[in-house]
This record gives structure tokens, C-alpha cells and sequence, in this order.
């Protein structure tokens, strides 16, 4: 008998392309083969690709290097948005037998196995198929291997934000049907699991490509089947959070008390450059009413600093907004020039070093608004149920409904069960408690 090929997949950038990526090791499973973690020798690899930012464009060639240099003679598959942006490029590094693009993602599983089973091809095959005209690629997962699941709802993006380079990478906006949806969150709550996130490229867009259909009605008709699992969603734009959409949301008792908004910048002014949809009160105004609706709401977001044109104003400004919104956390990160987008080309590009400066001078100042937050949260008292995830050296940690990061001391493993804990310390990261009987 033979053995089942190992095939090694390599997971960069977003909670969309895990999703993907899992979706593909089930497909993989299907056609007789075994998704592993590319970190050991494999027969074949799969890798799946970022271009959020250069860097993230670096490192997914830097991979496929690493790869094809450890297993010279394993055949690798590329896929994600850098294939979607460069694919020739990609098609030429040593080791790559086929790129293919974010239209067809399961069709690397077939392509892997068929070189390994035929042998590899005499060029690599590029099938960069357009995404003008694309429908939502049907995939949908039934294994859960961690506590958390993503659930993948929209793909797409035409916000067309000035320093984005995802619209063209991923084209517009699709959407998932809101009985599929349903059915896979079905199969995951008779499963055992416990808390789910919904994602998207645009999660905020979900509907908008079909008749009748709200990412509002799609929460409730959520609500009315998962039971006592959580529901989170996945990066939210905050111009969503108008009084229609907040007064929907309002009393869903399945949905975590927990929204993770794309801030951006708290400057009006770059705000409008980068062309988002609100202006810094706008924002502020969304988070005051989801404040109104479900209290004990916590909130994180993302912040581009060295945007072109940002003056120190307009950086005080966005300081100035971190301390107001009290934030749990913030990922903060210099901006990163993008070839084809228009802040490309904007005048007063911002010098790298006072970039970098102001990415650690901001993560500086979050880091005391969290450590700040947190003991606020411990002397108000109460209990949080925690969901835990992990457990070492006689200490389990998980999750509250509100993205709390908690430490409890136990003697045995609590994976996949919640408790009430009472918190009693921090260290600006983790919460500690004690489990209440």
C-alpha cells in the first residue's frame, strides 16, 4: 500500500486566507493526502500569500525560497494575493510548478497532487483568472482543530482606500449565502465548538452582492441556532455601526461583547486622504453607540502611522484619539508604500525613521491605555466567563467574551471549557484570575 503524500502548507497574512488554507488541508484529505505544517520535510508544498503590505510581499518569496532550498525536489503550489498581483514573478522561483489565483484556491489541491503523482511539469502553470465577474468560491470546513473557528462569510473589497493594494488582489465584493453560512455553523455547534468569528476581506460588505440580504439579518438568523457558542466578527469598518445596524445588533445574545474596528488613523485629515468612509468623529460616534447598546463592549483596532502628508498634529491628533477610545489593543504599524495604489505617488512621503518613531512612540502610549483598562477592569469586580485554549506548566489560558487574555492556575488541561473567573491581577498582557466554583 502506499503511503499518503505530506503536503506542507504555509499560511501568510489574514484570518481569510486560514480559513482558505484549512478548507484546502480538507480538500487535500479528500484526494488521499495528508495537510501537515510546513515547519518538516514534505513531499509538496502549498503556500499562501500576503500583500497587505511589502513586507508581507518579502516574506512570501523569502518562503518559497526557504522551502524549495530545504526539499529541492518537492513540487510547491502558490496561491493568495501576491499570486493574484505578480504572478510571473512568483512563477519563476526555483521549485514552483503552479501559481493560481484567489478564484480557485482549491484547485491547488488538485494541482499539488497532480505533481506529485505525475512528476513535475516542464514550466510552471499560471492560472491567473480575472476577478471581475467572480462568484464566491464555494468552500466550507467541518474540523475545528483549535478551541476558535473562522468561518469565512464575503471575499472582496471596493472601498478602494488610497494605500490599499487588496481591491485588485482580491477583487469585489462576494458574498456568501446566508443558508450555507448557517449550515456550516450548525455542523461546528453540534461538533463541540464554542466560539466562532466570521470573517471577510470587507466583513462590513457582506450582503451587499445579494438581494435582501444584511450582515444585521445574517447576526440575528445566527443567533437563533449556535446555542451557547460565541460569535465574534472579524475586522469591522466603522461606518458600519450606524443607528440601524447597532440597534439589530442590540440584545443578540450569542455575539461576543467584543468588535475589532479599522480605525486607521484618528486624524480627519488623513482619514480623507487615505479615502475611508468616516472622519474621526464619525468613528468616535460608532463606538459611543455600540457603548450604549452592549455594555462591557471592548474594543481593538488598527493604526497606520507615516501615512504621507502626516504632520505631527495630525499624529497628536491620532495619540490623542487612542487616549479617548481606551482601546484593549492596538496594532500599530508604519505605512507601507504600495506600487500601483495612489498614495503611492502623493507628495510629503513621510521619512522612514520618524515612521518607525512614531510606531513605537504609539505602541508605547497604548500599551499604558491598555495596562490602564485592565486594572479599571479588576477593581469593578464581577466574573468573566473564559473560554480556555491552552494549558502549561500548570496554568490554563483563554479568552473572555470580551477578548480578555486570562490566566488561571489549574491542575488539568480546561481545552474547549468555559468558567466564571474572577480577575485579580495583570502585567499589562495577561489577566490573571481564579476559577469560581
Amino acid at each position: 500500500m502506499q503511503n499518503r503524500y505530506k503536503v506542507g502548507i504555509m499560511t501568510l497574512g489574514c484570518k481569510v486566507n486560514l480559513y482558505e488554507s484549512e478548507a484546502l488541508s480538507e480538500r487535500l484529505a479528500k484526494l488521499g493526502a495528508d495537510a501537515v505544517p510546513a515547519d518538516g520535510h514534505c513531499d509538496g508544498y502549498i503556500v499562501n500569500t500576503c500583500t497587505v503590505t511589502a513586507e508581507a510581499d518579502r516574506k512570501s518569496r523569502q518562503m518559497i525560497r526557504r522551502l524549495h532550498q530545504r526539499d529541492p525536489h518537492a513540487p510547491i503550489v502558490v496561491t493568495g494575493c501576491t499570486v493574484q498581483t505578480s504572478p510571473e514573478q512568483l512563477s519563476q522561483i526555483d521549485g514552483v510548478v503552479a501559481v493560481c489565483g484567489n478564484a480557485e484556491k482549491l484547485r491547488c489541491a488538485d494541482l499539488i497532487m497532480d505533481a506529485l503523482s505525475s512528476g513535475l511539469p516542464d514550466s510552471p502553470l499560471v492560472s491567473v483568472p480575472s476577478l471581475d465577474g467572480a462568484g464566491f468560491e464555494k468552500m466550507s470546513l467541518t474540523a475545528f482543530p483549535r478551541t476558535r473557528v473562522y468561518v469565512k462569510i464575503e471575499d472582496g473589497c471596493e472601498n478602494r482606500c488610497s494605500y490599499c493594494a487588496i481591491p485588485g488582489a482580491r477583487g469585489p465584493v462576494r458574498s456568501k449565502n446566508p443558508d450555507d453560512v448557517i449550515a456550516e455553523i450548525i455542523g461546528f455547534c453540534r461538533a463541540g465548538c464554542r466560539e466562532i468569528v466570521l470573517t471577510g476581506i470587507e466583513t462590513a460588505s457582506y450582503g451587499r452582492d445579494l438581494d435582501g440580504v444584511t450582515l444585521g439579518g445574517l447576526l440575528r438568523k445566527v443567533d437563533s441556532v449556535c446555542g451557547d457558542c460565541r460569535i465574534r466578527l472579524g475586522s469591522l469598518d466603522p461606518s458600519l455601526f450606524r443607528q440601524s445596524f447597532v440597534d439589530e445588533i442590540r440584545g443578540l445574545s450569542s455575539l461576543a461583547p467584543h468588535f475589532h474596528i479599522s480605525l486607521q488613523s484618528g486624524s480627519s485629515h488623513i482619514l480623507a486622504g487615505m479615502r475611508r468612509k468616516y472622519n474621526a468623529d464619525g468613528a468616535r460616534a460608532a463606538m459611543d453607540r455600540i457603548r450604549e447598546a452592549i455594555p462591557g463592549v471592548l474594543f481593538t483596532t488598527d493604526v497606520i502611522v507615516g501615512f504621507p502628508g502626516e504632520t505631527e498634529e495630525d499624529f497628536e491628533e491620532t495619540k490623542r484619539f487612542l487616549a479617548d477610545a481606551k482601546f484593549l489593543n492596538a496594532h500599530i504599524f508604519p505605512y507601507s508604500r504600495r506600487r500601483g495604489t495612489p498614495a503611492a505617488a502623493f507628495p510629503d512621503q513621510v521619512p522612514e525613521d520618524i515612521k518607525h518613531r512614531r510606531a513605537a512612540e504609539l505602541s508605547a502610549i497604548q500599551h499604558g491605555i491598555r495596562l490602564d483598562l485592565l486594572n479599571s477592569i479588576i477593581a469593578s469586580g464581577g466574573t468573566h466567563e473564559v473560554l480556555f485554549e491552552t494549558f502549561d506548566e500548570g496554568r490554563a489560558v483563554g479568552h473572555s467574551a470580551s477578548f480578555l487574555e486570562v490566566s488561571v492556575p489549574s491542575a488539568q488541561n480546561l481545552h474547549g471549557k468555559t468558567f466564571p473567573v474572577r480577575l485579580t491581577s495583570t502585567d499589562g498582557g495577561l489577566v490573571f484570575g481564579e476559577i469560581v466554583e
